[in-house]
């Protein structure tokens, strides 16, 4: 039985999403919290693997539970559950605690063909960065990035969107030695919100490693005057890493949203990518 889960988290406390030994990480605490209900051990694949200390409000997951474990979900104290997949949120935020910093918003079935990761069609996320004119929250300050300078909203802006369309990022990714760095980029953009804090909305069909970290470390150089609003294409055209921009801390990073076709179209586009992901 497939179920989908809709997960937040702060990741200040957290070494990244994907579990390694030792390590404190949301896939781990996660599983770990659902094994103690199900009686045994389980995997969660996940829609976007995010780096320490990244958040997130709208991360997906989904968890395949074999017939034992459905059947400890289906029946709790002899009675029969009536939304059994529903209230495997409820119990892991149980387990989890009151004051958690990783949550299970809502669990579900999952739709036939339904892959978290390979039926995802785009990612979004958001950076948060406070400049000199924005000023310093205290009760934001593990989410937001602050950076010295009165930073120009506009011309970040402009940087950003001429970066949007179908390109190799490899000067705006971590070098690994596996799989493409050729992303598109479908929405770039920044603002200042009510409170004068500069916020980014990216969003793309996937994301190589570091990426939007490094779209909106070069965006800060630019707003600085470190850059000028055409370097951007130049550095990206390159294909090589560089050093004319910092690349900026994790801290100020959530993921937000993640988008997946109609439910007819899940299985098609989860085999389209994995043979995409196969082929690299």
């Amino acid at each position: 039985m497939r179920i989908r889960l809709d997960i937040a988290y702060d990741g200040t406390n957290f070494r990244g999403w994907a579990a390694q030994p030792g390590l404190r990480t949301v896939q781990g605490t996660l599983e770990a919290a659902l094994a103690r209900i199900v009686g045994s051990d389980v995997r969660f694949v996940v829609a976007g693997r995010t780096d320490a200390g990244v958040h997130a409000s709208g991360q997906v997951a989904h968890v395949d539970l074999d017939e034992a474990q459905w059947a400890r979900i289906t029946s709790r104290h002899g009675r029969a559950a009536e939304d059994p997949a529903g209230t495997i949120a409820h119990r892991m935020r149980g387990v989890l605690g009151s004051y958690p910093d990783v949550t299970v918003h809502r669990s579900s079935l999952a739709e036939e063909g339904f892959d978290a990761r390979f039926s995802a069609v785009w990612r979004r996320y958001r950076y948060r960065l406070a400049d000199d004119a924005s000023g310093y929250d205290p009760a934001r300050r593990l989410d937001t990035t602050r950076i010295r300078g009165d930073l120009d909203v506009g011309s970040m802006d402009a940087a950003a969107r001429s970066l949007i369309g179908l390109h190799d990022f490899a000067a705006y990714c971590k070098p690994r030695d596996e799989g493409t760095t050729i992303r598109t980029l479908l929405d770039y953009r920044w603002l200042r919100d009510d409170e004068g804090v500069l916020i980014a909305e990216v969003k793309a069909d996937a994301f190589c490693h570091s990426m939007v970290r490094a779209l909106v470390g070069a965006c800060a150089a630019v707003g600085q005057q470190r850059l000028d609003v055409s370097d951007l294409v130049v550095l990206r055209d390159a294909l090589e890493r560089t050093s004319a921009f910092t690349v900026l801390p994790a801290r100020g990073l959530t993921l937000t949203e993640v988008g997946y076709p109609a439910s007819d179209l899940l299985a098609a586009r989860a085999e389209q990518t994995r043979a995409r992901r196969d082929s690299e």
